[in-house]
Order: structure tokens, then C-alpha cells, then sequence
């Protein structure tokens, strides 16, 4: 990770240097409106500083100043300090002590994107959709959300409480947790009924090596192939493009897997897969929700597009674009959308997701009828898709189906605890018992 890390940094930094003259020639040839915007900034910088009601240090205001123009732009992009850096880096490769929350800023407010399955989040019942309000008894909101993910950490074995807001709850949801050792497992596998089960939580530096490893250490448990394979990317909010490269890779034999684009049309960058599908064509079902999201559409999408999975589930969450980590000194960076990526087919999941191939509402969840969904659409400022969507059509996945009329008390007395899961399990069964169709090849007649 380290040298990959490395390495796209030094071709930011080459990158920025490269465009400074062509940059400065054109400003010079401008009309001056910058310029004019420039002495606008500073006459409003010099008047708060003389006369605001408190001192205010330079430091705190231009900080200000740069959250402000990147806030301008979209939800992505972002000035990152010595603290957002180093987060960022914990989340791509490193343990830490902590709750296993992965969770965003809406509105002045911490809420969360999904907990970590294993972790004490995930067993205290924290879900997606939930808004953090007090930590500790101390009311949180108007915080950054370094400091929230700050407060979270701490060091293991010691205790910390949570005070949750759920849409569709009337009352606050207090909980009591114990930080733990929060280690990244993005890839966990099992066999379920003689098919292979690869849950994916997070796109992080070896999660294309683990997904191979896992495909083959589930032939290995069964001494043999199995009846097919169930990826779940349920709540996986992403993470390195080359991961979810690798893993598509891991389950296509040919063509292309993703294209990014950036602001010229000559702009395109194209990944294709190298011959070898290591589930040597057997079913594959996907699993999503609206917590699936940027590398995992790019999984999802790929896999689509090329009839070799079937997306189960729900509506993906529709980030559609690529974030370039600018470095600007040993402490700082610039997280900054560069380009829009697209599936094979040459569709766009921003704003619109992934829609699932078989819609299946997750009703073992008693709060799933409940609990507002939250998606890219939904964030304020966020990029526009290139094509109109028609919104109707973009929340089909709501609708009820007759097939799905089950009540989480009746799926948890014949032992459904996950009915999306389930519901693939059943369906890789039954595909593997449809007939294979061959084709006799030609042989000469005996005369």
C-alpha cells in the first residue's frame, strides 16, 4: 500500500507543477474578475479580523475559507489536515481502537453509514440511518466530524456511550460499548449448503488478494466446487479503485471492467479483466443495498453488465465518482473529484445506483418499512448524472412485493435472521439444479 500510496502522490504532485504555467499564462490573459474576486475575499478576510466580536487567529479563517470553496463543489471533495490524513489512512490499511462506525456529516449532524460486522457497533444494534447525537452525555452536534471520530476512538477496553436518533423510533436510543481492537477484515467467507459465501466490507489494500483466496479456500473446504457464490457487498461503502478492479477481475475472464472520465472527452482512462474467472462460470448472486457504494458499484456494475452475476437486493447507493488524493505538504492533502466513472455498458451510477436485477427488501429487519433510505441523491451539492433519471423509476425498488409479505417474527421462527442472504442461498440452489445445456459436437457419420 505504502508504495502505491506513494506513488499516486508524487504523480499529483508532478501533475499540479506541470499545469502552474499554463495556469498563470491564462490568468494573466483573464479579464481580471479574478482578480477582482481575489480583493473581494481579503477585504472580507482584513473586516472580520478587525471587527468581529471575538480574535480570530489567520489560521482558523483561511481554514475556513478552503472548506468553504471545496463545500462549494460536492459532498466528495475535501482539504484533509494531519488528523483527516492519518484517518484516512486507518481506513485503508490500519487497526485501531474503536466502535467499528463508519459514519458521514449531514446537516451539522454525525450519522452513521454502516458498523462493522463483528465489531461493538454491530452488536450494540447500531444501524445504517442512525444519527449520533451525545457521546458520553455530551451533546455532539455542531462538531466536526473529526472530532466525533475522535471521541469514538480511544483505548481498548475502555467504555463509552451513545445516544442515537432513529427515523421511525418516537424515542432516543441510548447504548453502553466497550472499545475493542478494531481490526480490517474486508474479506470473511463461509459455505452455506454447499455455496460459497464472500462478505466484502470495505475495498481496502488486500481485498482483491483475499477475495481469491477465499474462492479457492472454499473449493478447498468442499473438496470440490461449489454450487455457486454469493458476494455480499451490503453496506460496503467503497475504497480503492484498484480493489474493486481485482475483484472483478477475480469473476470475468474478458472485456472491460470500469472507465473513468474526467472534465476533457479525451480524458478516459479504460481497466479490462485478464483472461481467467477463478468461479470457472458457475452462478454468482450479489448482494446490495443503499449502503453499497463506489467501489462496490463498480463490482456490482461490471459484473452486470457482463450477464455474469445476478444483483440482488436493493438499489445501490449511486456515487458515481472518482476522488484524486492531491498531497500539498507532509501534512496536508486535497481530496478532490476528478473524473465520473462508468460501467461497460457505458452507464453512469451517479445519483441512479445500481438497480438490483431481483428486488428483495431485506424484511427480517423490524425497522427496514421504517428507516428513511439514504443515498448520493440525497446529499446536498452533490454531482448531477449526465443523463435525466426519472425518479419513479429510480424508487421502483420500494414497492411491495407479494413474494415478501413475511413478518420478521415469522422468518426468525423458521431461523431467517438475514432474509436478503436467504433468499440468494435459495436461488443459487435452485439454479444449480436447472439442467446444464450442451452442445454435441460435430462427428463424421459411419458409413
Amino acid at each position: 500500500m505504502a508504495r502505491a500510496f506513494t506513488w499516486l502522490q508524487a504523480t499529483a504532485i508532478a501533475g499540479a507543477i506541470a499545469l502552474v504555467p499554463t495556469a498563470t499564462a491564462a490568468m494573466a490573459a483573464s479579464d481580471g474578475d479574478t482578480y477582482r474576486e481575489i480583493d473581494r475575499f481579503m477585504e472580507v478576510f482584513n473586516q472580520v479580523k478587525k471587527s468581529y466580536v471575538d480574535k480570530v487567529d489567520d489560521k482558523t479563517l483561511i481554514r475556513g475559507a478552503i472548506d468553504g470553496m471545496l463545500n462549494s463543489l460536492d459532498p466528495h471533495s475535501s482539504y484533509m489536515d494531519a488528523v483527516d490524513f492519518q484517518n484516512m489512512k486507518i481506513l485503508t490499511e490500519g487497526n485501531y481502537g474503536g466502535l467499528g462506525l463508519s459514519v458521514t456529516m449531514q446537516d451539522g449532524a454525525v450519522k452513521v453509514i454502516a458498523p462493522q460486522e463483528d465489531t461493538p457497533a454491530f452488536r450494540a444494534g447500531i444501524k445504517a440511518g442512525d444519527y449520533i447525537t451525545h457521546i458520553d452525555g455530551q451533546l455532539i452536534f455542531g462538531e466536526t466530524l473529526d472530532q466525533a471520530i475522535t471521541s469514538m476512538r480511544g483505548k481498548p477496553g475502555t467504555k463509552i456511550s451513545l445516544t442515537l436518533v432513529r427515523p421511525g423510533r418516537d424515542k432516543p436510543i441510548d447504548v453502553s460499548l466497550v472499545r475493542e481492537i478494531i481490526v480490517q477484515k474486508p474479506v470473511k467467507w463461509e459455505v452455506r449448503d454447499g455455496i460459497g459465501y464472500i462478505n466484502i466490507n470495505t475495498f481496502s489494500e488486500n481485498t482483491g488478494a483475499d477475495v481469491r483466496s477465499a474462492i479457492s479456500s472454499v473449493d478447498k473446504s468442499l473438496g470440490h466446487k461449489p454450487l455457486g457464490y454469493v458476494v455480499d457487498l451490503r453496506d460496503n461503502g467503497g475504497g480503492l479503485l484498484s480493489q474493486a478492479i481485482e475483484v472483478s477481475d477475480a469473476f470475468l475472464s474478458y472485456g472491460e471492467i470500469v472507465s473513468q472520465r474526467g472534465r476533457d472527452a479525451a480524458d478516459i482512462e479504460r481497466y479490462y479483466a485478464k483472461p481467467g474467472d477463478l468461479a470457472t462460470g458457475l452462478p454468482v448472486i450479489v448482494l446490495t443495498n443503499a449502503g453499497t457504494a463506489s467501489a462496490s458499484e463498480i463490482v456490482a456494475g461490471a459484473l452486470q453488465d457482463h450477464h455474469r452475476a445476478l444483483i440482488m437486493g436493493e438499489r445501490s447507493f449511486g456515487k458515481g465518482s472518482v476522488q484524486t488524493l492531491l498531497q500539498l505538504d507532509e501534512n496536508s492533502a486535497l481530496r478532490l473529484t476528478t473524473a465520473r466513472y462508468y460501467t461497460p455498458s457505458g452507464r453512469s451510477v451517479q445519483e441512479g445506483g445500481i438497480r438490483p436485477d431481483i428486488a428483495v427488501p431485506q424484511i427480517s429487519d423490524p425497522d427496514y418499512k421504517s428507516r428513511p433510505i439514504f443515498r448520493e441523491a440525497d446529499l446536498r451539492k452533490h454531482l448531477v448524472n449526465e443523463v435525466k433519471a426519472d425518479n419513479a423509476i429510480l424508487e421502483e425498488d420500494t414497492k411491495t412485493d407479494p413474494r415478501f409479505a413475511a413478518t420478521p417474527d415469522e422468518l426468525k421462527k423458521k431461523g431467517v435472521t438475514d432474509f436478503q442472504l436467504w433468499y440468494a442461498l435459495q436461488t443459487i440452489g435452485r439454479l444449480s439444479k436447472v439442467p446444464a445445456v450442451t452442445t454435441a459436437a460435430a462427428t463424421p457419420k459411419k458409413r
